[in-house]
């Protein structure tokens, strides 16, 4: 469990070099750029240290990058810039814990008791309540309808994305194989680099932006890579490996709970009272889950 919660204090921070990143390079850059930060980083320690590019759970992880970094990626990173950092990462966070449990159950019979469920959803509804009230953005209609959708598919990417990953493991046990979490993150993060790739030279040909604004944009390219995809993601394996991503998923889906410092510091948000209740509640439900896992 130390890795879910190595996970929620990454995750916190990510969302904002995300969003910042993203309005200096556009969306889909900022996204390509950051996968192609950490699999170099998470590259150099898997081949140095790791399993590589090896072993026999290889095209789940590859396939679970697809679909998470990749698809839920270019989903959160075309929701940022519309819903502003607080609102997609609570949409993202809460919604891929929903997902994660209900596909886990449903493919790999993986069942939460009452006591855990009872716990997901006190965590669950602390989110909600201390993010939702204060964190509506203000953008026309259009928008919020596209952030919104964004969101949500972004959500169905990473919770299926992170059952992937437990179904990699488990091959990779049946095979009595090792496997780091670093090299779990790296083989993800070689699908998720893949996809947003393609994406990036089909929908915008590579795209275009000033060199000002590409020497601006690498300090929250880079830190959003080491939050994210390299220090988060190599949590979030370490965690899967050996605990449910419906219960993983509720923990880190608390992250945006500690976005809100660097939110307020960084894009003008300040925490109201049903902030404080919620985050309480989440505290509650989160420790529940620590317990009872």
């Amino acid at each position: 469990m130390l890795g879910a919660l190595g996970t929620l204090l990454c995750f916190a921070v990510t969302p904002v070099f995300a969003r910042r990143a993203a309005l200096l390079l556009g969306s889909l850059a900022a996204n390509f750029w950051r996968l192609a930060v950490a699999t170099l980083l998470l590259g150099l320690w898997a081949h140095l240290a790791g399993r590589g590019a090896g072993g026999a759970a290889f095209p789940w992880f590859f396939f679970g990058g697809i679909v998470g970094f990749g698809f839920g990626g270019v989903a959160m990173f075309q929701s940022l810039p519309r819903l502003g950092s607080n609102v997609s990462t609570l949409i993202v966070q809460c919604g891929s814990a929903v997902v994660a449990a209900v596909v886990e159950w449903l493919w790999l019979g993986t069942a939460l008791t009452p006591t855990q469920l009872a716990c997901v959803a006190v965590t669950l509804a602390g989110i909600i309540l201390g993010l939702l009230p204060q964190s509506l953005p203000r953008v026309a209609p259009e928008d919020w309808a596209a952030g919104l959708g964004w969101a949500l598919l972004s959500a169905a990417g990473q919770g299926v994305g992170a059952v992937i990953s437990r179904k990699a493991f488990a091959t990779a046990t049946a095979w009595h194989q090792a496997m780091d979490p670093g090299s779990a993150a790296y083989q993800r993060a070689l699908g998720g680099l893949l996809f947003a790739a393609l994406v990036l030279l089909t929908v915008r040909g590579g795209g275009r932006t000033l060199a000002s604004e590409r020497r601006r944009a690498w300090p929250w390219v880079l830190g959003n890579a080491l939050t994210g995809p390299v220090l988060g993601v190599t949590c979030f394996q370490w965690a899967l490996r050996t605990t449910p991503a419906g219960i993983v998923q509720p923990i880190v889906a608390a992250s945006p709970l500690l976005t809100i410092p660097f939110a307020a510091r960084l894009e003008g948000s300040r925490p109201c009272l049903s902030y404080y209740v919620g985050a309480v509640l989440a505290v509650v439900g989160v420790s529940g889950l620590l317990i009872w896992h």
